[in-house]
């Protein structure tokens, strides 16, 4: 796999202040880091992390809704963002206020204002952490693992399949709606599936459902990557036990680290239940 680079980094920034966000995304462009996502309070921010899981958190101390402890203490709580990777931007001092902070894993507590020499070493460490993940994977045999994608759109399954593949990954299958999907279920055994929202034949939700309820693979993490918007449609197909959405077009280094994460966490399963 290609080694990490700053440029590959997903940011979401958390900062009140308009003036200091543009301040904070100039210097992170001087590091060629662009993909960055601003926001003015946690909440938002959580929303975000929860649907796009970004690479880096940096956030202020104290928001309009919530402060920096209790932004990074919710992240920490949350299974999906738990070892998301988060930066402090804060002109706080004081031990008490702080240390919550620190004991909950920070990669930095950068000081308000901060020089570029700090915020790359806050970045570069992000890196490591990243790399380390990704490490970790190498340990398993990712060419070995199995991998439908379900798109009718034969663009987003070209596009889908590169991401994939620069993980290493060898097997991958293609359908071009459910009921597609289905036939190819009953024959091979898939430790990912990855599939569209509105398709012919048999939608995105019917083979969740089907997955989840009348296959052989019904514990295996499905990925949703859709264009569709409607709330009430990507409410049912979360109940119906999708794993994570992603809106499309999509950030492939954002799907990357899903398809990482996601797969670590089966393997950690896998190798707990040995």
């Amino acid at each position: 796999m290609k080694p990490l680079d700053l440029s590959d980094l997903t940011l979401s920034i958390v900062e009140p202040s308009v003036v200091q966000a543009k301040v904070i995304i100039n210097y992170l462009n001087r590091f060629s880091v662009t993909k960055v996502q601003y926001y003015t309070n946690g909440s938002d921010a959580l929303d975000s992390a929860r649907r796009f899981p970004p690479d880096l958190v940096l956030s202020a101390m104290y928001l309009p809704d919530m402060t920096g402890k209790d932004l990074v203490l919710a992240i920490r709580s949350d299974r999906q963002l738990e070892n998301t990777p988060f930066v402090l931007v804060s002109s706080e001092t004081s031990i008490r206020e702080l240390d919550p902070i620190r004991q909950a894993g920070v990669v930095a507590i950068l000081p308000k204002p901060f020089e570029l020499h700090q915020l790359r070493q806050a970045l570069t460490a992000t890196l490591d952490i990243l790399a380390l993940e990704e490490e970790a994977l190498a340990d398993y045999s990712l060419e070995h693992i199995n991998v439908l994608v379900v798109d009718d759109s034969s663009m987003s399954r070209k596009q889908i399949y590169r991401v994939v593949s620069h993980l290493g990954i060898e097997n991958v299958d293609f359908a071009e709606n459910g009921k597609e999907a289905v036939a190819l279920l009953a024959k091979r055994f898939y430790d990912l599936i990855i599939t569209d929202y509105n398709m012919p034949e048999m939608d995105g939700e019917e083979l969740v459902r089907y997955v989840r309820h009348s296959s052989a693979c019904s514990s295996v993490p499905i990925l949703a990557v859709t264009s569709e918007a409607n709330e009430s449609k990507l409410a049912s197909i979360q109940k119906a036990g999708i794993s994570e959405i992603f809106d499309k077009p999509f950030e492939p280094a954002t799907l990357k680290a899903a398809i990482l994460r996601l797969l670590s966490e089966m393997m950690e399963e896998d190798t707990q239940l040995l």
